[in-house]
């Protein structure tokens, strides 16, 4: 899975039911975010970053608020990040990250986030150590926050499966191709997933969506070929299933990055 992601919208647009497979710190670099559960609803500011812990749902609202855009970087921390940072999170103090947190961002943690972004200094950092950056960055979150996301033992096999359709999102998985990925039976991996009460094809098909929305908000590919890239040849039927998915269409997701110079400041000018 990809750690860091841009987020860019041109007009405002309501997700539903958006699913948090990662631990999210998210900075609003303009415009505003909120989420929203039959609970609460929770706004976000550029000066702030929004964590939603995994397994949480939410509505998600993107707004330009009066801007010229919705800008915001995405930062997700995967089982490894938070096992290492996990070592040295010992405090009886600290608070875990149990639904939507807002927190404000000082010098240091901003300059912490703009190190994690690819974009930053125009050279990708190796995976070591991007991993460090992130674990500097959840080591931040509990002196500045005192709270932390909980580490956890393993992924599930629905995860695993997960990220493996996640790297070639348009390949034509079926439960024998990805059972042999994992050097199991068809028949074994049908009932690992069925004890989780998910099937391969749903799985599938919720992965492609959730890249193909993570593509179009980035707005470096046309509609139709983030729809080959997930694996649709029709144009119709996907833009069918993201409206039925998302409760959008795929056109309005789709960020114009146009010219980006009104929101080119630092992300630690933005706060």
């Amino acid at each position: 899975h990809r750690r860091i992601m841009k987020i860019i919208a041109s007009t405002q647009y309501r997700l539903k039911t958006l699913t948090v497979h990662q631990d999210l710190l998210i900075l609003v670099q303009s415009g505003e975010k909120r989420v929203i559960s039959p609970k609460a609803t929770v706004h976000c500011v550029p000066g702030q970053i929004l964590l939603l812990p995994r397994g949480s749902q939410w509505e998600v609202v993107n707004d330009p608020a009066g801007r010229a855009r919705y800008e915001a970087l995405c930062v997700a921390f995967d089982h490894d990040v938070l096992t290492r940072a996990a070592q040295w999170l010992t405090s009886p103090s600290l608070k875990r990250v149990q639904s939507a947190e807002v927190l404000a961002v000082d010098a240091e943690l901003g300059e912490a986030i703009a190190r994690v972004d690819p974009d930053r200094f125009g050279v990708q950092a190796s995976p070591v150590l991007q991993s460090h950056r992130l674990v500097e960055l959840l080591l931040l979150l509990a002196e500045r926050g005192g709270i932390y996301f909980e580490p956890y033992d393993e992924l599930t096999w629905a995860e695993r499966v997960r990220r493996l359709i996640a790297q070639r999102p348009d390949a034509d998985w079926k439960v024998e191709n990805l059972a042999a990925e994992f050097h199991v039976s068809a028949s074994s991996l049908r009932r690992r997933l069925e004890g989780e009460q998910l099937s391969v094809a749903a799985i599938v098909r919720e992965v492609r969506l959730e890249i193909a929305l993570a593509l179009l908000q980035k707005g470096e590919h046309a509609v139709g070929e983030v729809a080959q890239m997930c694996g649709w040849a029709s144009h119709s039927r996907f833009t069918a299933m993201f409206f039925q998915r998302w409760g959008v269409l795929p056109s309005v997701v789709r960020a114009d990055v146009g010219d980006m110079s009104e929101n080119s400041q630092s992300l630690v000018a933005n706060g």
